[in-house]
């Protein structure tokens, strides 16, 4: 077992009553310093595994350490803050007097307090009742506890749940200052399109168990080739000479333009076959596949979304 790694599981299966699996035989590595990425459709393991990492849940088997502890160790969760499905705070106390507790708690000063609310932007509604807050505010405080005492790891699950645009910018550069000052952040959320920004590795979790992992670049390529969008003169004579192309894998016409998957590199012979067609190419482009597509892609291929009694368990 690599100890150098902030998280490193392997094997890792939580399965209950009935034959559900929850999480099955999960290999994770996440580096010290990364902003990891966890994603999946709901349902597909991610909360549990979260669970399993910080000790609320024992898994059924396999292995893992946190900080270079077993799973659990109060050692190393000392040394992580965490936000798990959703905070939890004392609705009649105030925002600013909820983490004062949780700070006494930790042997923290109230200056602590303080600074946590003005990194996420809190501070002006800290002295609000809890139960007054927003969805996005309640959030906002979740992050805030787990900042207390300045951990090394942060374990945050869908940290953007509820708030608005603005609120969202703000939280990926909280996240991204944290990668800077050379913290380790794992992140699930549903917010595709900010984990393309910010994280260094994703791993995507389907039906429990991982069916994708890498770099941004490395799961949009699991996701398919690409595309070309071409405008060309005559577009029918166009659409045959591209179609019969073999790196072409399909031609489609949309909006007066043909739609081709092939992988990107080849735009250099498609556009060389069109001209020797000699046919007017008006417009020939690049469409990269976004890591929401490439996500569909893999998630499409590797089977539905359990539902009923399965969903429940996770």
């Amino acid at each position: 077992m690599s100890t150098g790694a902030a998280i490193h599981v392997t094997g890792l299966t939580k399965s209950y009553a009935a034959g559900a699996v929850a999480v099955g035989d999960l290999d994770l590595t996440v580096e010290r310093g990364q902003v990891y990425g966890f994603v999946g459709r709901n349902g597909a393991g991610k909360t549990t595994t979260m669970r399993m990492l910080v000790g609320l849940i024992r898994p059924t088997a396999g292995t893992g350490a946190v900080l270079g502890r077993p799973l659990g160790d109060p050692a190393a969760l000392a040394r992580v803050g965490s936000l798990i499905e959703g905070p939890s705070f004392y609705p009649h106390l105030s925002g600013r007097d909820n983490l004062r507790l949780l700070a006494r708690y930790l042997g923290l000063p109230d200056t602590e307090v303080d600074a946590a609310l003005e990194r996420v932007e809190l501070a002006h509604r800290a002295g609000d009742r809890f139960r007054a807050y927003s969805l996005g505010m309640k959030q906002r405080l979740g992050v805030a506890a787990a900042l207390l005492g300045d951990p090394e790891l942060l374990i945050l699950d869908e940290p953007t749940n509820g708030l608005d645009p603005a609120g969202i910018v703000a939280m990926r550069e909280l996240i991204g200052s944290l990668a800077a000052a050379d913290r380790t952040v794992l992140l699930s959320s549903h917010q595709l399109n900010e984990v393309e920004e910010i994280c260094d590795r994703i791993a995507v979790i389907h039906n429990g168990r991982l069916i994708a992992e890498g770099t941004v670049a490395d799961i949009r390529s699991a996701g398919g080739t690409g595309s070309l969008l071409i405008r060309a003169d005559p577009l029918d004579k166009a659409s045959a000479v591209v179609a019969a192309l073999p790196q072409v894998t399909s031609v489609a016409e949309v909006g007066g333009a043909l739609a081709v998957q092939t992988d990107p590199a080849n735009a250099a012979a498609v556009n060389r076959a069109l001209a020797l067609a000699d046919i007017d190419v008006l417009e020939l482009r690049v469409v990269r596949q976004s890591l929401e597509d490439a996500f569909l892609d893999i998630t499409h291929d590797n089977g539905p979304v359990p539902t009923g009694d399965q969903l429940e368990a996770r």
